[in-house]
């Protein structure tokens, strides 16, 4: 038996009823073929048993050091005797390497010792410890100091002579005031002059205090600057020879489509909306697996990605679970390198709904209820114009203002709010922005939930990365709190009522997968969990209050599953 450490190239098991797809596997939104997932159980087997690297994944509790999963990539392909096998890739490196037996290699070694880019990498950490040597001076800071102190002792000086100042000119005016009562003209006019003199002098005095500190001040910046000098000169290098570097190492990445057609990442990038590649771009597994395909002559069949260990702080990821390429470095990249091979269409375009009926489930003359069924739009998106929106306006052709109140995610069915007048329209909005709509989400999740109750609370952002995915984030995420309650369990499934308190894009998705949520992804959810049928989340109801006849209104339409 051949071990996976023996080849790069892995021969593939599989029954006579499995067949070839005609097309190569769309990497950003796909089910796992059957030959994929074979592939993935043997690497998996493989990862399970191998003792040839160490790396903590997470799994082990009693593995010290970092825990840091990974996803893995198999690429279904055909050698050039007709054999069917597949290519195993992880992204970045892995037990602090890039090479690992069994595994297709980098397209560049950036950890190669003896390459320029540990070069370039050495002489810039060289130049970060000069500066930082040059900023921990004893004299630069004492320069700080004095700079910071003359600044501060100016302004103090300068107000209280300020300070003096209104207070003399308030007592010479009431002097000069009193003095007009009981003086001869003679006398007050000498008595004015005086009090005229004492006020220049006073504005002199501000004069010269303003001038002496200038000079002070400036003299100081100067000795700062000439301690700054060198350090701005370092920064400025350090930053020419980073972007040389960086320029270099892009280059080095010549990405191979099926033309036989090489473009580096610079070529790959120059084109979109972010021309400069982000950090890590050409390290994932998606890559790796096309570039060593086309360079030994490698026919690609089919590819799969999953993730392998504990889920990190910020994404929902699940161990064994299978994801999508990611957009911001893959999609450019691999849009290149599948040139030449017959690709699935984006499945994503083909489920949606371009029509549907709307169930309406109330309607008086101000507002109204409608259905929306799953996987169809609330409003026009850039490719589709078919929406909830776009039939509000065929149906209500006279009404004027947005019409929708909210919105539901495209795969998410159930309720949604038309004003039919933009009066209606900004009251029931002005509910929604106080918080005082009541929604309530109906849920399978993919388990049994033990916790009955209880509240989330995550703060969310979109991963910039995997657009429209939101990840985790305590820094830079908008606050999202979601209520919640356990109705029935049954099967492995657990039914349960969500109310948000607040609406953030896919907030229920990711409360429900996250492992610091519930740690159970809703059923059929294609991006943080298993895609089925469809994604088992319904809006089945709204309490509001009437804009006109101010009665609290309660709507239900029950979910379908």
């Amino acid at each position: 038996m051949t071990h996976f450490c023996d080849s790069r190239f892995h021969p593939l098991k599989f029954s006579d009823k499995i067949t070839l797809p005609e097309k190569f596997t769309f990497p950003f939104y796909y089910e796992p073929h059957p030959l994929c997932i074979e592939a993935a159980k043997d690497l998996q087997q493989y990862l399970e048993s191998q003792t040839e690297f160490v790396h903590n994944f997470g799994l082990d509790a009693n593995m010290e050091g970092l825990v840091i999963g990974k996803m893995f990539g198999v690429m279904v392909v055909k050698n050039q005797a007709g054999d069917l096998g597949y290519l195993a890739a992880f992204s970045g490196k892995l037990a602090e390497s890039n090479y690992l037996n069994g595994f297709v290699p980098p397209i560049y070694n950036t950890l190669n010792t003896d390459g320029f880019y540990k070069k370039g990498e050495a002489e810039l950490n060289t130049l970060n410890r000069r500066i930082e040597t040059l900023e921990a001076a004893t004299e630069l800071k004492e320069a700080k100091d004095i700079l910071k102190q003359s600044k501060d002792e100016a302004e103090a000086e300068i107000h209280a002579h300020k300070a003096l100042m209104k207070a003399e000119k308030k007592r010479r005016n009431q002097e000069r005031d009193k003095a007009k009562q009981v003086m001869s003209e003679d006398a007050f006019q000498k008595l004015f002059d005086e009090l005229k003199e004492k006020s220049i002098g006073y504005q002199l005095q501000l004069k010269y205090l303003k001038y002496h500190w200038e000079q002070k001040i400036n003299e100081a910046e100067e000795v700062l600057n000439r301690l700054q000098q060198p350090i701005n000169d370092l920064k400025a290098q350090r930053a020419a020879q980073s972007a040389g570097l960086q320029k270099r190492i892009h280059e080095q990445y010549q990405f191979l489509n099926a033309h036989g057609e090489t473009k580096d990442l610079l070529d790959v990038f120059q084109d979109t909306t972010s021309p400069v590649p982000p950090a890590g771009s050409g390290e994932c597994a998606a890559p790796k697996l096309f570039q060593y395909a086309y360079e030994n002559g490698f026919e690609p069949i089919a590819m799969a990605e999953f993730w392998w260990g504990a889920s990190p702080k910020s994404e929902v990821r699940q161990h064994k679970q299978f994801y999508p390429s990611c957009r911001s470095k893959c999609e450019p990249i691999l849009g290149h390198m599948m040139q030449g091979l017959k690709v699935d269409e984006n499945p994503i375009e083909q489920s949606i709904s371009y029509e549907a009926d709307l169930e309406i489930v109330y309607e008086d003359e101000y507002l109204l209820l409608v259905n929306k069924p799953h996987e169809f739009l609330s409003v026009p998106g850039k490719t589709f114009s078919e929406s909830v929106l776009t039939k509000m306006k065929t149906y209500l052709p006279k009404a004027k203002g947005p019409l929708l109140v909210h919105r539901l995610d495209m795969s998410t069915s159930g309720l949604l709010l038309v004003a039919k007048s933009e009066r209606i329209h900004k009251h029931l909005q002005k509910q929604f922005i106080e918080r005082s709509v009541k929604k309530r989400y109906v849920a399978l999740l993919d388990g049994e939930l033990k916790t009955k109750s209880g509240q989330i609370n995550l703060p969310l952002r979109v991963d910039l990365d995997n657009r429209p995915q939101q990840l985790v984030c305590y820094e830079h995420g908008k606050p999202a709190v979601t209520n919640f309650e356990v109705q029935a369990i049954e099967n492995g499934k657990t039914r349960i009522h969500f109310y948000p308190v607040t609406g953030r894009t896919h907030q229920l998705r990711v409360h429900a997968a996250h492992s610091k949520g519930l740690h159970m992804p809703i059923i059929g959810d294609d991006l943080y969990g298993v895609k089925t049928n469809r994604l088992h989340l319904h809006a089945e109801q709204l309490t509001f209050t009437h804009p006109v006849t101010k009665e609290v209104l309660t709507i239900t339409f029950e979910a379908p599953f």
